[in-house]
């Protein structure tokens, strides 16, 4: 029996584009030196009913969990509205995924299958025999890859190959599990999130009512389809409203304003750290001749924010988000810069409060928590665990565990993680006015500024760690990095140290990851340097 079409259901949406306008282009996959690939409607409609049938040969049906774990390509989005169509569950996970973690995801999901690309195989095959739920692996090799032995792999090649089928929606409850997005894990094991099919109708809304999309509008996003961002910012609000959208395999700074003029994209997404690469990247000529007019961030840093603007000749949209919930955004060109804006109104409600819950006062840091504007308790769900649930929402509010403030006007401002902040001789370190003066030095590619527990042994206190990679090892300059900061930083915010590395670890959402920098702090390397150190070494 067919269903009812509903918009707030990825599978229903495709269906109803195919029909009424098939031939429309909705999505370019951008290959840098491969050729693009480019797809109407019809095309992902069409490739997501043999997907969809690929699954239910292999047992997959409604409420089975199934992995894809891949870089930005048409195999990812085929897979998860293929889930859609039969109310399967997709459990998307971060590319760089490895070891025990990937075998928690996986266990943890109870995956029967996953969508993998052929240069992720070897970490799979790691760890795939701890893994006894995984009865079936589809590949996927690129057409300039010589093809994965047949014997041993189904590939999804075949499956595009094969001849069409017609599948079609089998469920109607928009309330029915989408996906499983895991959190970080960055303090105990990651937590899945189950994310509802009518995410999908919100992100279009938020298309509509946030982000402000014109109907020329051609969006671009380098960022993981395995991270929320890159779905509620991008893809998902492209597909509903018919703005054409452009994806990278991944975030390359390097490249990003020549893809954008490629392809006249006239907004893209950033997240925290990923700013300040794009403006430490050595200044050109070109850099404000670029069809971009807007770039929709979370997280853009307060010392950049200005500049970043004028040299770019963009203007930033601020907002924040989480995948377990919370929004609020500073329109364009109204508000303080450095604020993340306030809630919609009618739609949320948010404040600071201290660890008694009260509502603190203007400029007085504490956790941002919000809850339905209607009063009714948030929820939300972690995929088997119902305590971390239930801690979440605590009160009947969503316990963010970022720390912020207000102004007197209401406007919020994000300071830190909670259970983070930078303390440096009884000043808290701003890092984004470190990073930005440490990325303007003409030897730095990128960096990430963290903290190590202070020498001097004073509890609570800090000092600060400059990790970079710069653009020549050999040409570097270290000393001249820290005579930079002392000229144009206040003295507690000058780094203690700086990290010399060949890249800088980072999260799918592009944040440095703070735990790995400071496994890799040892002042006994070489690449480690104090301000003695790199002046006794250019000796």
């Amino acid at each position: 029996m067919a269903v009812e079409l509903n918009t707030m259901i990825l599978g229903h949406i495709m269906q109803t584009k195919a029909e009424s306008v098939p031939d429309k282009k909705c999505l370019i996959f951008e290959r840098n030196q491969n050729p693009d690939i480019h797809l109407t409607y019809a095309d992902v409609w069409r490739n997501s009913n043999k997907f969809a049938a690929m699954l239910r040969r292999e047992g997959i049906g409604k409420s089975d969990k199934f992995a894809i774990l891949m870089r930005n390509h048409p195999e990812f989005l085929y897979g998860m509205t293929a889930g859609t169509m039969l109310g399967a569950i997709s459990v998307p996970i971060d590319p760089r995924t490895k070891g025990d973690k990937l075998k928690y995801y996986l266990n943890n999901s109870e995956t029967k299958l996953v969508l993998i690309t052929t240069d992720l195989l070897p970490t799979l095959e790691e760890i795939i025999s701890d893994v006894p739920s995984v009865k079936a692996v589809y590949v996927t090799y690129m057409p300039w890859e010589e093809s994965v032995a047949k014997s041993k792999y189904s590939t999804t090649n075949e499956v595009l190959e094969g001849p069409d089928a017609s599948i079609g929606n089998h469920i109607e409850d928009p309330l029915h599990p989408l996906e499983i997005i895991y959190t970080s894990g960055t303090t105990g094991d990651p937590k899945g999130v189950v994310c509802t099919n009518n995410r999908v109708a919100m992100y279009a809304l938020l298309g509509q009512m946030v982000w402000g999309y014109q109907e020329d509008e051609i969006l671009y996003t380098g960022l993981s389809l395995t991270h929320g961002n890159a779905q509620a910012v991008t893809v998902m609000p492209g597909l509903v409203l018919e703005r054409l959208v452009v994806l990278s395999e991944r975030f390359t700074k390097s490249r990003l304003w020549d893809v954008c003029r490629k392809f006249g994209c006239t907004t893209f997404s950033v997240l925290g750290g990923m700013a300040t690469a794009i403006y430490s990247e050595p200044p050109k000529p070109n850099d404000a001749d670029n069809p971009v007019r807007m770039v929709v961030s979370a997280g853009m840093p307060r010392a950049i924010w200005e500049a970043f603007e004028k040299r770019f000749n963009v203007k930033i949209l601020e907002w924040y988000g989480a995948v377990e919930g919370g929004l609020a955004f500073k329109p364009l060109g109204v508000g303080p810069v450095g604020s993340f804006g306030k809630p919609i109104p009618g739609l949320l409600e948010m404040k600071i409060v201290d660890d008694n819950d009260n509502e603190c006062p203007p400029h007085v840091i504490g956790e941002l928590v919000s809850r339905p504007a209607t009063g009714e308790a948030a929820q939300v769900e972690y995929y088997k665990n119902p305590d971390a649930s239930k801690k979440k929402v605590r009160g009947g509010w969503l316990r963010s565990g970022d720390m912020g403030h207000t102004d007197e006007k209401g406007w919020l401002f994000f300071d830190y993680r909670k259970g983070g902040g930078l303390r440096h001789n009884g000043d808290f370190v701003h890092p984004d006015f470190v990073e930005k003066v440490v990325a303007e030095h003409p030897d730095v590619s990128e960096v990430a500024i963290y903290g190590v527990p202070a020498a001097s042994g004073a509890p609570g206190e800090s000092d600060v760690v400059a990790a970079i990679v710069p653009f020549n090892r050999a040409t570097l300059n270290v000393t001249s990095i820290f005579e930079k900061c002392r000229k144009e930083l206040e003295a507690n915010f000058v780094p203690s140290y700086v990290q010399v590395l060949d890249e800088i670890p980072k999260t799918i959402s592009e944040k440095p990851q703070e735990r790995f920098l400071i496994e890799r702090f040892n002042t006994d390397k070489g690449n480690i340097f104090t301000e003695e150190r790199a002046r006794v070494s250019t000796k």
